[in-house]
């Protein structure tokens, strides 16, 4: 989805209200699975290794998203650098770099719940635009497909800082909590909250 929002270019563009408030009260953490933290071994020495911003993210980011998958199974789809056309008039156009989708993995997004911005820069601040434009490309897309969905979750993360938003009709609201990667089994717990409200 495009990157030329900026958080207050988005609040114009689509008439947003803006709040902080914290999202998620008293998430439970997830403790990690063998197969993550030896997953995570492997993929912290490359995402230390990397030059490249978007591996260190990736490497960090994916085992997450794997580990909630398979807690979920069938629960909801997984997409990446999708191409993600909703209205080219609005500039809700171009690839995402996480999205989940309600329901069974297939070739086509179904129902978007929930999308993931890798901040640039390590920069949170500047992905936030970013992901409010891609969840309201979401929102838009589901009421096209007649999917009643009252609201649509989002993300931009670092790798190591997880910043959470969450869209309600106009009302934008994010999240008063940062999340870090010294917490893994928070972030775990968020993630799947997000998923126990819609599947």
């Amino acid at each position: 989805m495009s990157s030329d929002f900026s958080l207050k270019k988005a609040k114009q563009t689509f008439g947003l209200t803006e709040h902080r408030a914290l999202l998620f009260e008293q998430i439970p953490a997830i403790p990690m699975s063998k197969w993550l933290q030896e997953t995570l071994n492997t993929s912290m020495y490359f995402a230390l290794a990397s030059s490249s911003e978007k591996a260190r993210s990736e490497f960090m980011v994916v085992p997450l998203f794997f580990e909630i998958h398979k807690r979920n199974q069938s629960k909801f789809a997984m997409y990446s650098g999708e191409t993600f056309d909703v209205d080219k008039d609005q500039g809700l156009t171009g690839e995402c770099d996480f999205l989940f989708s309600k329901g069974e993995m297939t070739y086509t997004i179904q129902a978007p719940v929930f999308t993931l911005v890798e901040a640039k820069k390590k920069d949170i601040g500047e992905g936030i635009g970013q992901c409010v434009a891609q969840m309201i490309g979401a929102q838009l897309f589901n009421q096209q497909e007649n999917n009643e969905i009252p609201e649509i979750y989002g993300c931009v993360t670092t790798g190591e800082a997880w910043q959470f938003l969450k869209l309600s009709g106009k009302d934008l609201t994010i999240d008063t909590i940062r999340y870090y990667f010294d917490n893994i089994e928070k972030i775990l717990g968020v993630l799947q909250t997000i998923i126990n409200r819609f599947c």
